[in-house]
Protein backbone atom coordinates (compact mmCIF):
# COMPACT_ATOMS: atom_id res chain seq x y z
CA UNK A 1 0.00 0.00 0.00
CA UNK A 2 1.44 3.52 -1.05
CA UNK A 3 0.86 5.57 1.63
CA UNK A 4 2.38 8.72 0.47
CA UNK A 5 1.01 10.16 -3.10
CA UNK A 6 3.40 11.23 -5.27
CA UNK A 7 4.34 14.77 -6.33
CA UNK A 8 7.48 16.17 -6.79
CA UNK A 9 8.88 19.27 -4.47
CA UNK A 10 7.24 22.26 -7.20
CA UNK A 11 4.05 20.29 -6.75
CA UNK A 12 4.06 20.13 -2.89
CA UNK A 13 5.35 24.23 -3.06
CA UNK A 14 2.68 25.06 -5.70
CA UNK A 15 -0.32 23.47 -3.16
CA UNK A 16 1.06 24.74 0.55
CA UNK A 17 1.16 28.16 -1.27
CA UNK A 18 -2.34 28.09 -2.61
CA UNK A 19 -3.40 26.56 1.07
CA UNK A 20 -1.70 29.72 2.78
CA UNK A 21 -3.98 32.11 0.27
CA UNK A 22 -7.24 29.76 0.77
CA UNK A 23 -6.33 30.29 4.57
CA UNK A 24 -5.79 34.41 4.34
CA UNK A 25 -9.29 34.71 2.17
CA UNK A 26 -11.34 32.70 4.17
CA UNK A 27 -9.89 33.38 7.55
CA UNK A 28 -9.39 29.97 8.36
CA UNK A 29 -7.01 27.99 10.47
CA UNK A 30 -5.58 24.07 10.06
CA UNK A 31 -5.43 21.82 12.86
CA UNK A 32 -3.43 18.63 11.95
CA UNK A 33 -2.70 15.26 13.91
CA UNK A 34 0.84 13.73 14.19
CA UNK A 35 0.06 10.74 12.46
CA UNK A 36 -1.05 12.75 9.22
CA UNK A 37 1.74 12.91 6.32
CA UNK A 38 4.59 14.77 6.73
CA UNK A 39 3.70 17.48 3.91
CA UNK A 40 -0.18 18.08 5.42
CA UNK A 41 1.99 18.37 8.86
CA UNK A 42 3.84 21.49 7.42
CA UNK A 43 0.55 22.91 6.04
CA UNK A 44 -1.05 23.38 9.90
CA UNK A 45 -1.29 26.09 12.01
CA UNK A 46 -1.57 23.91 14.85
CA UNK A 47 -0.22 19.93 15.38
CA UNK A 48 -0.58 18.08 18.34
CA UNK A 49 -2.12 14.94 20.10
CA UNK A 50 -5.91 13.76 20.59
CA UNK A 51 -6.06 16.57 23.85
CA UNK A 52 -3.72 19.40 22.52
CA UNK A 53 -6.03 19.72 19.75
CA UNK A 54 -9.32 19.73 21.41
CA UNK A 55 -7.90 22.54 24.09
CA UNK A 56 -6.72 24.50 21.27
CA UNK A 57 -9.94 24.41 19.22
CA UNK A 58 -11.67 26.19 22.03
CA UNK A 59 -9.40 29.09 21.81
CA UNK A 60 -9.00 29.77 17.86
CA UNK A 61 -9.98 32.74 16.75
CA UNK A 62 -11.01 32.13 13.05
CA UNK A 63 -14.00 31.62 10.87
CA UNK A 64 -13.48 28.29 9.80
CA UNK A 65 -11.40 25.23 10.77
CA UNK A 66 -10.63 22.57 9.23
CA UNK A 67 -9.75 19.47 11.03
CA UNK A 68 -6.37 17.19 9.41
CA UNK A 69 -7.10 14.23 11.10
CA UNK A 70 -9.77 11.71 11.56
CA UNK A 71 -13.71 11.73 11.90
CA UNK A 72 -13.98 11.92 14.69
CA UNK A 73 -11.10 14.97 15.80
CA UNK A 74 -13.33 17.29 13.77
CA UNK A 75 -16.50 16.06 15.18
CA UNK A 76 -14.80 17.08 18.56
CA UNK A 77 -14.22 20.17 17.17
CA UNK A 78 -17.46 21.15 16.22
CA UNK A 79 -18.70 20.18 19.39
CA UNK A 80 -16.48 22.80 20.91
CA UNK A 81 -16.75 25.28 18.65
CA UNK A 82 -20.87 24.86 17.57
CA UNK A 83 -20.72 29.17 16.24
CA UNK A 84 -17.49 27.89 13.96
CA UNK A 85 -17.64 26.29 10.21
CA UNK A 86 -15.74 22.85 10.62
CA UNK A 87 -14.25 21.30 7.64
CA UNK A 88 -13.07 18.03 6.60
CA UNK A 89 -10.93 17.19 4.18
CA UNK A 90 -11.73 13.49 3.56
CA UNK A 91 -14.99 12.50 5.51
CA UNK A 92 -14.39 8.69 4.70
CA UNK A 93 -11.23 8.73 6.91
CA UNK A 94 -12.78 7.60 9.83
CA UNK A 95 -10.90 5.45 12.64
CA UNK A 96 -11.03 1.66 13.66
CA UNK A 97 -11.13 2.18 17.17
CA UNK A 98 -14.16 4.45 16.93
CA UNK A 99 -15.81 2.61 14.54
CA UNK A 100 -15.65 -0.60 16.82
CA UNK A 101 -17.69 1.17 19.14
CA UNK A 102 -21.39 2.00 17.45
CA UNK A 103 -23.35 4.48 20.08
CA UNK A 104 -26.09 2.13 20.02
CA UNK A 105 -24.59 -1.03 21.03
CA UNK A 106 -22.82 0.65 23.62
CA UNK A 107 -25.82 2.34 24.93
CA UNK A 108 -27.46 -0.86 25.41
CA UNK A 109 -24.04 -1.56 27.17
CA UNK A 110 -24.13 0.85 29.35
CA UNK A 111 -27.79 -0.04 30.01
CA UNK A 112 -26.41 -3.31 31.91
CA UNK A 113 -24.25 -1.80 34.27
CA UNK A 114 -26.55 1.11 35.78
CA UNK A 115 -24.14 2.22 38.95
CA UNK A 116 -21.50 2.77 36.64
CA UNK A 117 -19.75 6.22 35.20
CA UNK A 118 -18.76 6.17 32.11
CA UNK A 119 -15.01 7.02 31.05
CA UNK A 120 -14.43 7.32 26.97
CA UNK A 121 -11.49 7.79 25.08
CA UNK A 122 -11.68 10.66 23.01
CA UNK A 123 -11.42 8.35 20.16
CA UNK A 124 -14.90 8.00 19.76
CA UNK A 125 -17.84 9.31 17.64
CA UNK A 126 -20.21 12.35 19.12
CA UNK A 127 -22.79 9.86 19.97
CA UNK A 128 -20.75 7.66 22.22
CA UNK A 129 -19.07 10.80 23.56
CA UNK A 130 -22.73 11.88 24.51
CA UNK A 131 -23.53 8.82 26.26
CA UNK A 132 -20.12 9.42 28.63
CA UNK A 133 -19.57 11.34 31.96
CA UNK A 134 -15.75 12.25 31.41
CA UNK A 135 -13.86 11.97 28.21
CA UNK A 136 -10.04 11.17 27.90
CA UNK A 137 -6.81 10.94 26.31
CA UNK A 138 -4.03 8.83 26.14
CA UNK A 139 -1.99 12.04 27.25
CA UNK A 140 -4.61 12.15 30.51
CA UNK A 141 -6.64 8.64 31.17
CA UNK A 142 -4.74 7.80 33.79
CA UNK A 143 -5.55 11.74 36.13
CA UNK A 144 -9.17 11.38 34.84
CA UNK A 145 -9.33 7.79 36.29
CA UNK A 146 -7.98 8.98 39.50
CA UNK A 147 -9.95 11.62 39.78
CA UNK A 148 -13.15 9.74 40.25
CA UNK A 149 -13.77 8.18 43.70
CA UNK A 150 -12.02 4.74 44.15
CA UNK A 151 -15.11 3.25 44.86
CA UNK A 152 -17.45 4.16 42.04
CA UNK A 153 -17.68 1.44 39.40
CA UNK A 154 -16.81 2.87 36.15
CA UNK A 155 -17.04 1.72 32.33
CA UNK A 156 -14.18 2.24 30.54
CA UNK A 157 -14.30 2.35 26.65
CA UNK A 158 -13.57 1.79 23.61
CA UNK A 159 -9.85 0.73 23.82
CA UNK A 160 -9.20 -2.70 25.77
CA UNK A 161 -5.79 -1.67 26.07
CA UNK A 162 -5.25 1.71 26.97
CA UNK A 163 -8.21 0.38 29.45
CA UNK A 164 -6.09 -2.62 30.66
CA UNK A 165 -3.01 0.05 30.99
CA UNK A 166 -4.76 2.47 33.22
CA UNK A 167 -5.94 -0.56 35.46
CA UNK A 168 -2.72 -2.12 36.11
CA UNK A 169 -1.82 1.59 36.97
CA UNK A 170 -4.62 2.36 39.55
CA UNK A 171 -5.06 -1.38 40.94
CA UNK A 172 -8.68 -0.65 40.16
CA UNK A 173 -10.91 -3.52 40.64
CA UNK A 174 -14.16 -2.00 39.54
CA UNK A 175 -13.74 -0.92 36.02
CA UNK A 176 -15.55 -3.13 32.91
CA UNK A 177 -14.18 -2.53 29.55
CA UNK A 178 -15.25 -2.23 26.13
CA UNK A 179 -13.60 -4.62 23.66
CA UNK A 180 -12.53 -2.17 21.11
CA UNK A 181 -8.40 -1.46 19.62
CA UNK A 182 -6.68 0.60 17.23
CA UNK A 183 -5.46 -1.36 13.93
CA UNK A 184 -2.62 0.12 14.45
CA UNK A 185 -1.57 -0.53 17.75
CA UNK A 186 -2.90 -4.00 17.76
CA UNK A 187 -0.47 -5.33 14.56
CA UNK A 188 2.88 -4.48 16.31
CA UNK A 189 4.58 -7.85 16.62
CA UNK A 190 6.52 -8.54 19.99
CA UNK A 191 9.22 -10.83 18.58
CA UNK A 192 10.48 -8.38 15.68
CA UNK A 193 10.34 -5.85 18.31
CA UNK A 194 12.76 -8.07 20.54
CA UNK A 195 15.00 -8.56 17.36
CA UNK A 196 15.17 -4.85 16.72
CA UNK A 197 16.56 -4.29 20.59
CA UNK A 198 18.88 -6.84 20.63
CA UNK A 199 20.13 -5.24 16.86
CA UNK A 200 20.00 -1.79 18.82
CA UNK A 201 21.07 -2.28 22.54
CA UNK A 202 21.52 1.26 23.24
CA UNK A 203 18.11 1.91 21.94
CA UNK A 204 15.33 2.96 24.58
CA UNK A 205 11.69 1.92 23.33
CA UNK A 206 9.25 4.14 23.71
CA UNK A 207 5.59 3.10 23.02
CA UNK A 208 1.76 4.12 23.03
CA UNK A 209 -0.34 2.69 25.70
CA UNK A 210 -2.94 1.52 22.80
CA UNK A 211 -0.50 -1.46 22.04
CA UNK A 212 -0.90 -5.05 23.59
CA UNK A 213 0.46 -5.39 27.11
CA UNK A 214 3.08 -7.53 26.14
CA UNK A 215 4.62 -4.39 24.09
CA UNK A 216 3.91 -2.09 27.15
CA UNK A 217 5.84 -4.55 29.38
CA UNK A 218 9.27 -4.24 26.97
CA UNK A 219 9.02 -0.43 26.84
CA UNK A 220 11.39 1.77 28.19
CA UNK A 221 8.35 4.56 28.28
CA UNK A 222 5.00 4.32 27.73
CA UNK A 223 3.20 7.52 26.69
CA UNK A 224 1.09 9.48 24.62
CA UNK A 225 2.66 10.68 21.57
CA UNK A 226 3.08 13.96 22.86
CA UNK A 227 4.56 12.32 25.65
CA UNK A 228 6.83 10.51 23.91
CA UNK A 229 7.62 13.68 22.18
CA UNK A 230 8.68 15.61 25.38
CA UNK A 231 10.35 11.96 26.74
CA UNK A 232 12.60 11.61 23.36
CA UNK A 233 13.82 15.12 23.66
CA UNK A 234 14.04 15.12 27.78
CA UNK A 235 16.39 12.16 27.97
CA UNK A 236 20.22 11.86 27.23
CA UNK A 237 19.47 9.08 25.06
CA UNK A 238 19.62 9.37 21.42
CA UNK A 239 18.93 6.70 19.56
CA UNK A 240 14.42 5.35 20.44
CA UNK A 241 12.37 2.38 19.13
CA UNK A 242 9.37 4.03 18.22
CA UNK A 243 5.99 1.64 18.77
CA UNK A 244 3.21 3.88 17.83
CA UNK A 245 1.74 4.78 14.02
CA UNK A 246 4.61 6.10 12.23
CA UNK A 247 3.88 9.63 11.39
CA UNK A 248 4.91 10.89 14.48
CA UNK A 249 8.64 10.51 12.79
CA UNK A 250 8.08 13.54 11.10
CA UNK A 251 7.91 15.62 14.06
CA UNK A 252 10.47 13.57 16.13
CA UNK A 253 13.36 14.23 13.03
CA UNK A 254 12.32 17.79 12.85
CA UNK A 255 12.27 18.37 16.66
CA UNK A 256 15.49 16.17 17.28
CA UNK A 257 17.90 15.90 14.15
CA UNK A 258 20.63 14.90 15.91
CA UNK A 259 19.15 11.53 17.20
CA UNK A 260 17.92 8.06 15.23
CA UNK A 261 14.28 6.85 15.27
CA UNK A 262 13.57 3.33 14.20
CA UNK A 263 9.90 2.63 13.39
CA UNK A 264 8.75 -1.22 15.07
CA UNK A 265 7.50 -3.45 12.77
CA UNK A 266 4.14 -5.13 12.51
CA UNK A 267 3.99 -8.69 11.97
CA UNK A 268 2.98 -8.23 8.44
CA UNK A 269 5.76 -6.02 7.41
CA UNK A 270 3.56 -5.48 3.87
CA UNK A 271 0.67 -4.18 5.07
CA UNK A 272 1.98 -0.80 6.05
CA UNK A 273 -0.13 -1.45 9.32
CA UNK A 274 2.48 0.88 11.29
CA UNK A 275 1.05 3.82 9.69
CA UNK A 276 -2.83 4.52 10.02
CA UNK A 277 -4.40 4.51 7.03
CA UNK A 278 -7.83 7.15 7.58
CA UNK A 279 -4.36 9.83 8.43
CA UNK A 280 -3.27 9.26 5.22
CA UNK A 281 -6.36 9.78 3.40
CA UNK A 282 -5.73 13.20 4.16
CA UNK A 283 -3.61 14.67 1.49
CA UNK A 284 -2.69 18.59 0.38
CA UNK A 285 -5.05 17.95 -2.93
CA UNK A 286 -8.50 17.43 -0.65
CA UNK A 287 -7.39 20.01 2.06
CA UNK A 288 -7.04 22.71 -1.52
CA UNK A 289 -10.75 21.57 -2.78
CA UNK A 290 -11.93 21.48 0.94
CA UNK A 291 -11.15 25.12 1.26
CA UNK A 292 -11.95 26.36 -1.83
CA UNK A 293 -15.63 24.46 -1.95
CA UNK A 294 -15.71 25.23 2.38
CA UNK A 295 -16.92 21.67 1.93
CA UNK A 296 -17.26 18.79 3.70
CA UNK A 297 -18.56 20.75 6.25
CA UNK A 298 -19.28 18.70 10.11
CA UNK A 299 -22.93 19.06 11.15
CA UNK A 300 -24.42 17.94 14.44
CA UNK A 301 -27.58 17.39 16.22
CA UNK A 302 -27.64 20.10 18.84
CA UNK A 303 -29.05 17.92 21.80
CA UNK A 304 -26.05 15.31 20.58
CA UNK A 305 -23.49 18.04 21.31
CA UNK A 306 -24.51 19.15 24.33
CA UNK A 307 -24.52 16.00 25.78
CA UNK A 308 -21.08 15.21 24.11
CA UNK A 309 -19.82 18.71 24.91
CA UNK A 310 -20.26 18.32 28.61
CA UNK A 311 -17.69 15.06 28.54
CA UNK A 312 -15.43 16.89 26.45
CA UNK A 313 -15.63 19.79 29.12
CA UNK A 314 -15.25 17.40 32.10
CA UNK A 315 -12.16 16.12 30.60
CA UNK A 316 -10.99 19.42 29.96
CA UNK A 317 -11.20 21.01 33.88
CA UNK A 318 -8.83 17.66 35.01
CA UNK A 319 -5.76 19.10 35.49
Amino acid sequence: MNLVKTSDTQSTTRLLARIAELKRQKKAVILAHYYTRPEVQSAADFLGDSLALAVRAQTIDAEIILFAGVHFMAETAKVLCPSKKVLIPCPEAGCSLAESCNAAAFAAFKARYPDHKVVSYVNTTVGVKALTDICCTSSNALKVVQSIPADQPLIFGPDRNLGSYIQKLTGRKNMVLWDGACHVHEEFSLEKLLELKQKHPKAKVVAHPECRAYILDVADFVGSTAAILDYCGDTDSTEFIVVTEAGILAEMQRRFPDKKFIPAPPDDETCGCNNCRFMKMVTLENIVACLENEAPEIILDEQTRLKAERSILNMIQIK
